[in-house]
C-alpha cells in the first residue's frame, strides 16, 4: 500500500483516467463496428466523419497509437468505398 500523500493521490488519479479512457475507447470500438456492419452507402458515409473523429480523438490522448489509428481509419475508409 502506498505510504505517501501524493502517491495515494496518483493511485486516484490513475483509476478515474483508466474508467474515463475506457469508457471512450469502447464507445469508439462500438462505433467502429456498427459501421462495418452497416450495408446502406449512404448511412456509411454520413457516420465516418464522426467515427474517424473518434479514432483521431483517441490518437491525440496516446489512448490507442497514432499508427493503429491510421490503420483503422485506412480500413474503414476502403470499406464504406466498397459498399
Amino acid at each position: 500500500m502506498a505510504n505517501h500523500k501524493s502517491a495515494l493521490k496518483r493511485i486516484r488519479q490513475t483509476t478515474k483516467r483508466n474508467l474515463h479512457n475506457r469508457y471512450y475507447a469502447k464507445t469508439t470500438r462500438n462505433a467502429i463496428a456498427s459501421l462495418r456492419e452497416s450495408e446502406n452507402k449512404k448511412e456509411a458515409q454520413d457516420s465516418l466523419p464522426k467515427v474517424v473523429s473518434m479514432i483521431d480523438r483517441l490518437a491525440k490522448r496516446n489512448i490507442i497509437h497514432k499508427k493503429k489509428a491510421a490503420n483503422l481509419k485506412s480500413k474503414l475508409t476502403k470499406h464504406v468505398a466498397a459498399l
